[in-house]
């Protein structure tokens, strides 16, 4: 039997934020950045941007630090239909503080099922974040 860990709580503020996210009529690439803030052990919204490549955002992540991020992404296909793949990503770079590390990988699972998100994928290094890795994850 399985149960679920659950080490952080997600801020009610957020869950309300990813419903929006996620059901905005928006045609750009957007992006959110969710931290947990360890004092009170929630899942917090750091920042959000519209109209951003991966590129751009392995700019905004801290180099030392894990965070989730949340992409909505315009994917056009070679038949010409357009989608927009909601993506978790989660960081985790080497040479983070192991309780942090520990923090954000017990709470992953719950932040996905929370958020229903499909894609989800893990990472260690901020630069790894581009466009072509991007496109190979999605096919």
């Amino acid at each position: 039997m399985s149960t679920d860990l659950k080490i952080c709580t997600i801020d009610p503020e957020l869950l309300a934020d990813l419903k929006k996210f996620r059901f905005t009529k928006e045609s750009v690439n957007m992006c959110m950045i969710l931290k947990i803030e360890v004092d009170t052990q929630t899942i917090k919204k750091e920042k959000t941007f519209e109209d951003v490549s991966p590129e751009d955002i392995h700019k905004e992540l801290p180099a030392q630090e894990p965070r989730y991020v949340v992409y909505k992404y315009t994917m056009s296909h070679e038949d010409g239909r357009i989608s927009y793949p909601l993506i978790f990503i989660f960081i985790n770079p080497s040479g983070c503080k192991p309780e942090l590390q520990m923090m954000y990988a017990g709470s992953k699972h719950s932040m996905v099922n929370a958020g229903g998100f499909t894609k989800v994928f893990d990472l260690r290094c901020i630069e790894e974040i581009t466009e072509e890795w991007l496109l190979k994850q999605l096919k």
